[in-house]
């Protein structure tokens, strides 16, 4: 991504307000403070086959840029997810890039194969990093290269 890792860490560490980036939700709540263990509930635009979900803080290290989270409740079928989001400052071709690497792990649900909850899972986090990458370039061109806001 073409934008300072502080700026896209910024947005991507805000477990309370993933609908920064994530374009297919609609709405999030956060119960309690931004700490470990908290639930955020989820709405989800319509078309994905859900309308909420309740997501768990697993983990979030701002020296590392590392963001963890698990799936443990709602009206999906991705039973036993869980992700990490990992930031990374990059050069490529000698430019500073951003790298953001996804990892998930997921049970396949019955009447699909893995390949397809792979398929699925993939599409969701390929667009909401293309998402993230469009927010945070169009920031970075606007010169907001001071982190958002956090908690």
């Amino acid at each position: 991504m073409k934008a300072p890792v502080h700026l896209i860490w910024s947005l991507v560490r805000r477990f309370d307000q993933p609908q920064k980036y994530k374009p297919f939700v609609s709405r999030c709540v956060l119960q309690g403070d931004l700490q470990i263990g908290r639930v955020r509930e989820v709405n989800v635009k319509s078309g994905l086959l859900a309308t909420t979900r309740k997501e768990r803080l697993e983990y979030l290290d701002d020296d590392e840029h590392i963001l963890s989270m698990k799936i443990v409740g709602g009206d999906h079928r991705l039973k036993n997810y869980s992700s990490i989001v990992t930031v990374h400052p990059e050069v490529i071709d000698g430019r500073p890039v951003t790298l953001v690497i996804v990892s998930f792990t997921v049970d396949v649900p019955e009447g699909n194969t893995k390949d397809e909850t792979c398929y699925f899972v993939e599409a969701l986090i390929k667009c909401n990093l293309k998402s993230l990458a469009d927010v945070s370039e169009h920031l970075a061109v606007q010169d907001r290269t001071e982190p958002i806001e956090r908690m």
